[in-house]
């Protein structure tokens, strides 16, 4: 992707040089408290628009578009890009480059958007840059309140991208593991050094690949999300334990007979489908599961 020059533009040269420069004109700097850090790297920006697979007739919406480095490339393919970027600050400069490439620019917090009024129905796409301290929450309300999103392509710090995809007996793998599992099928796809950004983070990124299922990984007739949280918060808050203490008072002791688990194994060795049968089995008022 070539970025020409003149204002608004990220200008020729090095990128980093260019994002600078156009920081400068428009009298803005990187907010710490934000977790701002700008993609600088035009080869990085289109490899992550490959990697989403977009192209003409699809519907994409950018989290985090900060000064456009990656919405000029998924412009490029020909999707219909919108931008949603919650630093006010940086909606001129942002304006100044998506806009014209035909993208559309919408300031708001990707946690309290009104998604439905804003892009509508599915199947759209996101793509998105996360700030370190929001990127789990934000995955997970995606998943959880919105139903339009097909898939999601998010570059977030490399240790939460390890937790978001984690599989059975990870080391990574915990409570936010399962919940996605429950909705999709996570996979880390590559890696972003800190050299690609303005300025540069202290850590690794990664870029996490996440399809959604078409039905929930476990059946909600047998038991509801929220009752499967509990159960799952409740058995990696003390992941060391064995799970017959971990959840004494929250799942009945004869569930793990019926549910086909192991009273000593631990939250890491469970699957979210052995998490649904063990939370389809509640404790009665004495503790016991009622008959």
């Amino acid at each position: 992707m070539t970025v020409e020059a003149g204002p608004g533009r990220l200008g020729p040269g090095p990128a980093p040089t260019g994002v600078r420069r156009l920081l400068a004109e428009h009298g803005v700097s990187p907010r710490r408290a934000l977790g701002q850090h700008f993609l600088a790297d035009p080869n990085t920006a289109r490899r992550i628009a490959r990697l989403a697979g977009v192209g003409p007739g699809d519907r994409v919406v950018e989290i985090g578009a900060g000064l456009g480095a990656l919405t000029l490339a998924l412009a490029e393919t020909g999707a219909s890009v919108t931008a949603v970027e919650v630093d006010r600050h940086l909606l001129a400069p942002l304006r100044a480059v998506a806009e014209p490439a035909g993208a559309e620019v919408v300031e708001g917090d990707a946690l309290t958007l009104d998604w439905g009024r804003l892009v509508g129905p599915g199947p759209w796409v996101v793509v998105a840059n996360l700030p370190y301290n929001v990127a789990t929450p934000l995955v997970l309300r995606l998943l959880e309140d919105v139903a339009a999103p097909a898939r999601m392509l998010v570059m977030v710090q490399a240790e939460v991208g390890e937790r978001l995809a984690a599989g059975v007996g990870s080391p990574s793998y915990g409570a936010v593991s399962v919940r996605v599992t429950y909705w999709a099928r996570a996979e880390v796809l590559g890696r972003v050094p800190p050299t690609v950004f303005v300025p540069r983070p202290r850590v690794e990124s990664a870029l996490v690949g996440i399809q959604r299922r078409p039905e929930p990984a476990v059946d909600p007739d047998m038991v509801g999300y929220p009752r499967l949280v509990e159960v799952v918060k409740a058995g990696f808050a003390q992941r060391r334990k064995m799970l017959r203490r971990s959840l004494a008072g929250v799942v009945p002791g004869e569930a793990f007979g019926a549910a086909g688990v192991d009273p000593r194994a631990r939250a890491e060795e469970l699957d979210v489908s052995a998490w649904g049968r063990l939370a389809a089995c509640r404790p009665g008022p004495s503790g016991h599961r009622p008959s």
